[in-house]
């Protein structure tokens, strides 16, 4: 009698790769003839947007472009400025063998240095570094023993129960809306938005994402640096057309503002345009039962084994997080006129037993000092989201967005308070590792060092599985469990089994 072993492919999780780059941030900005002239630089911001990422000859190919915001002060009236560059890139990095394959690219990225300067009133010069955090999530296809039968053999199955990917697309996308100011702008300084998604429904294909962008324009009316601010909320209404996605998927959508403009129309009238990156993930469950352990009543087994990785989704993040940061102005005589906050991406850490989501991020605050000339105070804080998971950080993922939905600040003295208000979306996977026989073959007849010997008596301690004590003894769980007149796989406490040794 041959032993009959059944198989089965699981697309499971494959590893996860870390990989570093660096991008240089090297560029000349005119100042065009309808700008005022430079008389100080204020603050340079440099922001990542990746348009395009690819897997292809065991390489990571990444395409998008630096954002690059200088504010600035102009000679007459102090008035304040804004202008701004894209830096296009195109970055390959290679794979190590063991990391080449299809999978999920992450990517983050914070400046690791900037210095901007006015080389005369018509150019700045920016010079500096931007840091790239990759992340490659691969999936692999394992063949896992699912049944085993004849040859006396008896099996232990485990429930394999994960998600497999079904889509992962970051797609640029652009919505519109008209923006009444109650005075013609002279200057625009800033223009920042909050991606929400309100609903996310897929239908035959295709992923219908609707949801607004709360965005907030920052400009002046007239020469100086008195400041105003217009909130506007810019509707959309997006259709993807998605492979291999139907119904049966789950899907999770975030959007991250990346770029908005002002557009002068017909009759005084402004368009608002906002361009943001829809970043749309797709994933079906899967489950099966695997052969975590097996044995014979009369062979001895040759079992090879093998780790399946499965991953699950942990939390679906969408938090309003309060927070708040305070320190004293250098000028304590400075008038406060604005304050921005840049964020760096979620980071998972342990702290008292447990993981959570921390960032970090940084409170810019645009001040007019005693001397008459604009600065930036920045203060650094850091941020925590409520959500706790259990066990190491090795064992999550996270993939998020943070943008600050609201921020504001008193003053007493020359202290300043800061609040602000950040809207965290993403997901967080969970990995978990089982055990599993992957092939499982005969080997020798079992010989029995005691034949003469019918019964025997096991003293169990509660909590022991009956097929782990059948399996010392080469006899069948069914056997004990009926002899014993026993209901459950594992004792409910301590007792004494009669085994009997029945071929």
């Amino acid at each position: 009698m041959e032993l009959k072993v059944f198989k089965d492919t699981l697309a499971a999780a494959g590893g996860c790769y870390d990989a570093k780059a660096e991008l240089p941030v090297e560029t000349e900005i005119l100042i065009p003839d309808y700008l005022p002239q430079v008389f100080k630089i204020v603050k340079c911001f440099v922001s990542l947007v990746v348009l395009q990422k690819q897997i292809l000859n065991g390489r990571i190919t990444l395409d998008g472009y630096l954002r690059c915001t200088v504010c600035y002060q102009a000679e007459e009236e102090q008035s304040l400025c804004q202008t701004e560059q894209k830096l296009p890139f195109t970055r390959t990095i290679d794979l190590a063998p063991a990391q080449a394959g299809d999978g999920q690219i992450q990517v983050g990225g914070e400046v690791e240095y900037l210095n901007c300067r006015a080389v005369n009133q018509r150019r700045i010069d920016v010079r500096g570094a931007y840091a790239l955090n990759l992340r490659l999530v691969c999936m692999a296809a394992q063949e896992v023993v699912t049944a085993v039968a004849d040859c006396g053999a008896e099996q232990k199955t485990a429930l394999l129960s994960g998600i497999r990917p079904a889509a992962n697309l970051d797609k640029l996308i652009t919505c519109e809306e008209e923006a009444a100011f109650p005075e013609t702008p002279a200057a625009v300084l800033d223009i920042a938005g909050v991606g929400l998604v309100e609903e996310v429904k897929v239908i035959s294909g295709k992923a219908v994402v609707k949801g607004k962008i709360q965005t907030r324009v920052l400009y002046r009316t007239g020469p100086g640096y008195q400041l105003e601010t217009l909130r506007r909320e810019v509707p959309f209404n997006h259709i993807v057309d998605l492979e291999n996605v139907g119904e049966d998927c789950t899907c999770f959508a975030a959007v991250e503002p990346v770029g908005c403009t002002l557009m002068a129309g017909q009759e005084g009238q402004t368009s608002l345009s906002v361009s943001a990156l829809l970043h749309l993930r797709a994933w079906r469950r899967v489950e099966c039962y695997g052969v975590a352990d097996a044995f014979s009543t009369r062979y001895e087994l040759k079992e090879t084994r093998q780790t399946v990785t499965m991953e699950q989704l942990a939390a679906n993040l969408d938090e309003l997080v309060e927070t708040s940061v305070a320190g004293t102005l250098p000028d304590e005589n400075a008038e406060l006129l604005q304050c921005f906050v840049t964020l760096s991406p979620l980071e998972l850490t342990e702290a008292g037993g447990c993981v959570q989501l921390r960032g970090r991020a940084m409170a810019h605050l645009l001040c007019m000092n005693s001397l008459g000339e604009s600065d930036c105070y920045d203060k650094a804080f850091e941020y925590t989201l409520p959500h706790t998971l259990e066990g190491e950080s090795g064992q999550y993922r996270a993939e998020s967005w943070a943008a600050p939905a609201q921020v504001s600040w008193s003053r007493t003295g020359g202290e300043v308070t800061v609040k602000a208000s950040l809207q965290v979306t993403g997901l967080v996977m969970q990995r978990q590792t089982v055990s599993i026989l992957s092939d499982l073959a005969c080997g020798d007849p079992l010989e029995r060092p005691d034949p003469e010997v019918a019964l025997r008596i096991y003293y169990a301690k509660k909590g022991e599985a009956l097929f782990d004590i059948a399996k010392r003894y080469h006899v069948s769980p069914n056997t004990i469990q009926q002899c014993n007149r026993l209901e459950g796989p594992a004792l409910e406490q301590d007792m004494r089994l009669l085994v009997p040794m029945v071929v």
